[in-house]
């Protein structure tokens, strides 16, 4: 498994520059290390920020798990989307409010045909609250299929 963590990870992470917003390292709470934010007030209703995780070396003709834990917090603060390289149109897992403050675990299977997928990225669309964020942490990439909860 590869580590894409944030604060000791070994991946590839770039702010995408056609966007209308960077995300931000932010302090967790237990104080060891950073997640990526974006907080509610960042632009205007239906900005986007993308942050784009660069694959290389994955295999073909292989399957491969994302996993990455997520959190909405506040009201109608917006949208969280994941895209694959080769699937540009359509996101491939989308999230638009949280039930609470939590931390979820979201889980993308990106099986490697012909067409292989070099990059992840992750999209906040900025909502209509003015308060909360949108946060990524713990993404890991593992080999095979995602594994049942």
């Amino acid at each position: 498994s590869v580590d894409c963590s944030f604060s000791r990870g070994v991946c590839d992470w770039k702010q995408d520059a056609d966007d209308d917003f960077d995300w931000n390292p932010a302090d967790r709470d237990r104080g060891d290390g950073y997640y990526m934010a974006v907080p509610a007030f960042v632009g205007h209703k239906k900005d986007m920020g993308r942050l784009k995780l660069l694959l290389t070396d994955l295999k073909p003709k292989s399957s491969y798990c994302l996993i990455f834990s997520y959190r909405l917090a506040g009201e109608r603060v917006g949208k969280l989307r994941v895209f694959l390289t080769n699937k540009k149109t359509a996101p491939v897992w989308e999230q638009n409010k949280g039930k609470d403050e939590k931390w979820r675990t979201g889980k993308i299977e990106i099986f490697q045909e012909a067409e292989t997928t070099n990059s992840v990225t992750f999209e906040s669309e900025r909502g209509k609250g003015k308060t909360g964020e949108i946060g990524v942490d713990n993404v890991i990439l593992i080999s095979g299929l995602c594994p049942e909860d």
